[in-house]
């Protein structure tokens, strides 16, 4: 990751090959430029037309120089020898006299591909050295030395004069060196930030600060003779983020001919390498020193270790315990782990020894374990406390963890665990189910009541609130089931529940029954009822209750509008029969009418037959009446006739008034 160049190299082979004016040509429109030595070259091209390219080739790959290049062939198509061209891999192959642009084409490929390989190599190399700092930073003890070490690294990968870590003090006046490339033995040399205003600048602003021509830039006014006698190129200052604060800066210096400027996948290639810098740096508190842990903190870890060594005779009891059991210091690190601790957390104890509590265990919240554990250096002991926590293959546990401290908790802490995965998952599927089953019962238009075999009310759904008239605060407060039924009800339906002769024992079929409401009614209902038994023993009572209210009174209207049809349907019976009656009779009254008349005019008064035939005619007309009335009825009304008998009233029934 020297210095990017604007163009690459081509080399002819062999050199005095006729292809030399054409190559130059193809060079220019592809933006390379021909050279004469494969040391100065990426690309060749090969004449295996010429008579000396075979062995000009060949010689050619036999040099560290040549056996780098990424090779293009013209061949000629009549001649080519294709397992020559086999065993020679090259980049391209065009054959000779083709179109003038297509050389130019093939070294433009060519050349692409090769930057593509570089590029994909510099960030491999980029990502292999981060690789490397990450691990170095997360297992060596020796600080100094790994920062002096990384900032060698950085100056080998980077070509570059000089990069360093400097330290800034937190009134910002002032700042120190740790570590050079260098300068291996260098230690704390202290240095004016005024001679050094790329560091103070990216320690204000906290982004990076990239000068690409030191001699003239202005934030180096004042300096730039200084930097003009070390022969400073370019500069870079990244700062590092500890706590988000900017407490140090990593600065690189390219001098001489190094190069003019920094790419930006540098830029971002260090500003990586800082962050994990800085990281490193927090974890080791070289915020107060650079030297790493202090004498109290390794004679902490020293009785603590010596403290768990104390508990050796409890090791067999550890080693057979159901539970998981660690040993940890004052930094909450595992001194030691049981087998059953081992099997939970699916870690073996050497390879939880020195970690931190929170790697070992993965916790998803682990501001709770670090309360548990700084409890527990306090003096006091906690316990149940459940937390989910990651294993290795990445399932999720709930541990129970307790805690408690050896030695007043200044030395160890004894940290016990137990899965509850499963205890747990099922109490919250049980109360998902009661959930479900409580709305349910609550949702049902029947009133659903249970009791205790005492009587006492433990269930009372809305749809009993609505049919009896109490809340559910008040009959589950101490109501007794005696409350909802008329006297003796209540002992009468536990008598038959306990009976085979209702639907069987414990068991009570639906059933007609009335119960007594909050303000004293009679309840008509439908009920079923059962016992709830646990292991053959009685423990309470259900009941079930569907309101027949509406439906009786549904029924009564249906009674009352059957008994209006049937008074209608008789009418209409009546009002036809008297019809037809009316028809029928009205023909025979006429002709009798009709020769009484007749006989009446032709016999005299005193004649001994007129009365009689008198009489005929006026009976006649009487019954003419009595059928006209009869036609005339329109409704059924009746009238006593001897004693209980009812006949029918010709005059009501014919009447037309209301």
């Amino acid at each position: 990751m020297s210095s990017h160049e604007s163009s690459l190299g081509v080399v002819l082979v062999p050199a005095a090959s006729a292809a030399r004016e054409p190559l130059a040509r193809a060079a220019a429109q592809a933006g390379l430029r021909v050279v004469e030595t494969p040391e100065q070259a990426t690309l060749g091209l090969v004449d295996l037309t010429s008579p000396e390219g075979s062995s000009a080739l060949t010689t050619l790959l036999a040099t560290p120089a040549g056996a780098r290049l990424s090779l293009v062939a013209l061949v000629d198509p009549g001649e080519a020898s294709f397992d020559f061209l086999e065993s020679l891999k090259p980049a391209e192959v065009m054959t000779v006299g083709g179109q003038p642009h297509e050389l130019a084409w093939r070294l433009r490929r060519v050349a692409e591909r090769h930057r593509e390989r570089q590029e994909l190599m510099r960030r491999q190399q980029d990502l292999s050295l981060l690789v490397e700092l990450t691990a170095d930073y997360a297992e060596s003890f020796d600080v100094e030395a790994l920062l002096h070490d990384v900032t060698r690294r950085l100056a080998e990968r980077l070509g570059v004069s000089r990069a360093a870590l400097v330290m800034l003090d937190r009134n910002g006046e002032g700042a120190r060196v740790v570590a050079a490339s260098d300068a291996p033995n260098l230690q704390d040399l202290r240095i004016d930030l005024d001679r050094y205003p790329e560091v103070r600048e990216a320690g204000r602003t906290g982004k990076p600060v990239i000068v690409e021509d030191a001699s003239h830039h202005p934030l180096l006014e004042g300096v730039q003779n200084e930097v003009a006698a070390r022969g400073i190129q370019a500069l870079a200052a990244l700062p590092l983020h500890i706590r988000g604060e900017v407490r140090g800066v990593l600065l690189l210096r390219a001098s001489g001919g190094d190069r003019r400027t920094f790419a930006p996948d540098e830029i971002d290639f260090l500003n990586t390498v800082a962050h994990a810098t800085a990281v490193a740096l927090r974890n080791a508190s070289l915020l107060l020193t650079v030297r790493g842990q202090t004498e109290r903190e390794m004679s902490a870890r020293i009785a603590a270790e010596a403290k768990a060594a104390s508990l050796e005779t409890y090791h067999l009891f550890f080693a057979n315990v159901r539970e998981g059991v660690a040993i940890l210091d004052d930094k909450a690190c595992v001194l030691s782990l049981n087998p059953a601790g081992e099997a939970i957390l699916a870690t073996p104890s050497e390879s939880a020894y020195g970690r931190h509590l929170v790697d070992v265990t993965q916790p998803l919240d682990e501001s709770v374990l670090m309360e548990l554990v700084t409890a527990a250096r306090r003096g006091e002991s906690r316990s149940d406390v459940d937390l989910m926590v990651r294993a290795p293959n990445g399932r999720r546990l709930t541990l129970s963890f307790s805690a408690a401290p050896l030695e007043d908790g200044r030395r160890a802490i004894i940290l016990s665990f137990r899965d509850v995965t499963q205890a747990r998952q099922l109490a919250d599927e049980l109360r998902h189910t009661k959930d479900f089953l409580e709305r349910l019962i609550d949702s049902s238009v029947d009133a659903i009541v249970a009791a205790d075999m005492q009587g006492r009310i433990i269930l009372f759904n809305k749809g009993a609130e609505a049919l009896f008239g109490y809340g559910a605060p008040q009959a589950l407060s101490g109501m007794h089931v005696n409350q909802l039924y008329p006297n003796g009800v209540a002992q009468r339906i536990m008598t038959q529940l306990r009976s085979s002769e209702y639907g069987g024992r414990g068991r009570l079929s639906v059933c007609r029954q009335d119960v007594v409401s909050r303000t004293g009614q009679l309840v008509p209902v439908n009920m079923t009822a059962s016992i709830v038994y646990e292991g053959g023993r009685e423990v309470a009572s259900v009941g079930i209750f569907t309101d027949l209210r509406d439906r009786m009174e549904l029924e009564r209207k249906l009674s009352d509008v059957e008994t209006r049809l049937e008074e209608s349907e008789k009418n209409a019976v009546i009002v036809a029969l008297a019809g037809t009656a009316a028809h029928e009779l009205n023909q025979p009254l006429t002709s009798v009418m009709g020769y009484a008349e007749l006989l009446k005019r032709r016999l005299k008064e005193e004649d001994t037959s007129y009365k009689p035939v008198d009489i005929i005619y006026r009976e006649a007309e009487r019954m003419a009446e009595i059928v006209r009335k009869i036609g005339r009825i329109t409704r059924y009304e009746t009238k006593a006739y001897m004693g209980s008998q009812q006949i029918l009233d010709l005059d009501k029934a014919s009447s037309h008034d209301d």
